[in-house]
C-alpha cells in the first residue's frame, strides 16, 4: 500500500511539473513611445518571434504589448512578464540589475547616438559644439541620457550647455533643418536618424555602441531553456522563415555576446538605484 501511495504521489508530482512547465509563458513587448503602435499591429509584428520561442521552450508564448513604461516596471518587479524585449535598453538592464531577469540576446545592430548638425555647418569636432544651441530628445528620455554620457567622455557636460529639449525626435531634425538648433542628438535606430542620413543630413559624430533591444527572461527559467532560446534566435538569418520573422520585427538578427555590456549600460550611463527609468513610470 505504501509503496502504491509513493508511486501515486510521484506520479501526481510529475503530472503538476509537466503543467507547471507547459503552461502558457508571457512575452511582454515594449517599443518605448513609438507612437501609433496598438496591441493588434505588435501581435502581428512578434508573433513570429514568439512561434520561434514557443518551439524552443516547447511551450505556448504569447505577445503581450506593453504600452507603458509602469506595466513593463511592473511585470519586471512582479515576475508576471516570463519574457520581456524592450527598449529603451536601460528597461532591461533594469530587470538583470534589480530583478533577477536572464540575458537571452540583443538586436543587431547595437544603437548609437549621432550627432547632428546642419549642411553647410562651420562645426567640425564635438568641441566645436560647445556654446552652440543643442536639440535634445526629452530630457529624462533614454537617448538623451545616452548622448549626455557620450559627450561627458569627450568632456562636454550637456548641463553647462544651452539645451533645448523636444517631444519627438522627429523635431531635432525640424528644429536643426530650420535654424533652430546647430547640434542635434538622435537615436542610430530612429526614424528619424534613418530619414536624416537618406537625406544626406551630416552626422558629425557617431558614439560608441550600446546594447538595443535587448531580450531577458525571468529568473526561473534554467540554463537549458536560455540556450535552447539563444540557439533559435542566432538561427534566424539561416532560414527564409527566419529572416522573415527579423523583418517584420525591423532588426538584422541577435546577438547574445552583450550580456556584459548591458550589465554595465546603467553605471555607463550614471544611473544609480532609483535613477534615470524611475522618473519614467
Amino acid at each position: 500500500m505504501m509503496k502504491f501511495r509513493s508511486l501515486l504521489i510521484t506520479g501526481m508530482l510529475a503530472v503538476c511539473a509537466h503543467q507547471a512547465q507547459a503552461r502558457d509563458l508571457i512575452l511582454g513587448v515594449s517599443e518605448g513611445t513609438s507612437g501609433g503602435t496598438d496591441h493588434a499591429r505588435v501581435l502581428l509584428k512578434y508573433g513570429g518571434l514568439a512561434k520561434v520561442l514557443s518551439g524552443a521552450l516547447k511551450t505556448n508564448v504569447n505577445v503581450v504589448f506593453v504600452r507603458e513604461f509602469s506595466q513593463l516596471e511592473e511585470g519586471m518587479q512582479s515576475g508576471r512578464l516570463d519574457l520581456a524585449l524592450a527598449r529603451p535598453s536601460d528597461f532591461p538592464a533594469r530587470g538583470l540589475r534589480d530583478y533577477g531577469y536572464q540575458f537571452v540576446a540583443t538586436a543587431k545592430p547595437d544603437g548609437q547616438c549621432f550627432i547632428t548638425i546642419p549642411k553647410n555647418s562651420p562645426i567640425k569636432s564635438l568641441a566645436d559644439i560647445k556654446g552652440k544651441k543643442i536639440v535634445m530628445p526629452e530630457k529624462i528620455s533614454y537617448m538623451t541620457k545616452f548622448c549626455a554620457a557620450e559627450l561627458r567622455n569627450h568632456g562636454i557636460d550637456i548641463n553647462k550647455e544651452a539645451v533645448t529639449y523636444v517631444r519627438e525626435q522627429e523635431a531635432v531634425s525640424f528644429y536643426i533643418s530650420n535654424g533652430f538648433g546647430q547640434v542635434g542628438a538622435l537615436a542610430s535606430y530612429s526614424g528619424a536618424a534613418k530619414k536624416w542620413v537618406k537625406e544626406g543630413g551630416p552626422v558629425l559624430h557617431k558614439s560608441v555602441t550600446q546594447p538595443f533591444f535587448p531580450l531577458i527572461a525571468e529568473k526561473s527559467f534554467d540554463k537549458a531553456a536560455i540556450v535552447a532560446m539563444q540557439k533559435a534566435l542566432t538561427d534566424l538569418p539561416n532560414s527564409a522563415d527566419g529572416q522573415e520573422v527579423l523583418k517584420s520585427i525591423g532588426i538584422n538578427g541577435f546577438d547574445t555576446s552583450t550580456e556584459g555590456k548591458l550589465r554595465q549600460l546603467l553605471d555607463w550611463l550614471g544611473c544609480k538605484a532609483g535613477d534615470c527609468v524611475a522618473a519614467r513610470k
